[in-house]
């Protein structure tokens, strides 16, 4: 099936993502037991970079950044099966890192990635996500910082896609019940 932005109605406005991107940078900051010169901000692409981008306003400037790239999506339905497109560019051992995640719902990828990057000898690694769908969690991964918590419908904007469209919606919309 295919569809429009029509089939899909606002679910979280962009003053409330605004609102709890400043208490987030607020979290995050507190959560510092080293200074920020230590902190790694992963964003992982290509549905965290709207987060991501509006996050790292909001932490001290002398962070890293760094992205990666996973897949598990096809259409509205997750596979279930991750895959490891590129990696980061940058070392992490003793480093702190942040991962800034769009969505976690089954927790299949944010547990495959966790699992990669903690070989990697990093001296903590933490999550960040702006939504999470309990109600599909297969795995249960450790959310640090969390957004918003959604129901079991699939969405769009402010970094989600359908088929690679509505990233750039200042917002966050939800497919109409059927």
């Amino acid at each position: 099936m295919s569809y429009t932005l029509n089939d899909f109605e606002p679910l979280i406005t962009r003053a409330k993502l605004d609102e709890r991107l400043d208490q987030l940078g607020v979290e995050i900051v507190a959560g510092l037991d080293r200074g920020p010169e230590h902190l790694v901000v992963v964003g992982v692409l290509k549905g965290a970079l709207v987060f991501m981008a509006d996050l790292i306003r909001r932490l001290p400037p002398t962070i890293t950044c760094d992205f990666l790239r996973l897949s598990s999506y096809e259409g509205t339905e997750s596979t279930g099966t991750v895959r490891f497109d590129f990696d980061l560019t940058q070392p992490i051992k003793d480093k702190d890192v942040l991962i800034v995640e769009d969505i976690v719902d089954t927790g299949l990828t944010m547990s495959f990635l966790l699992k990669a990057l903690e070989v990697r000898g990093p001296r903590s690694i933490k999550l960040c996500t702006l939504l999470h769908k309990p109600a599909r969690t297969k795995r249960d991964v450790p959310i640090a910082h969390l957004g918003f918590t959604i129901p079991d419908r699939f969405v769009i904007g402010y970094g989600l896609d359908y088929e690679g469209r509505y990233r750039n919606l200042d917002h966050i919309a939800a497919l109409r019940p059927v």
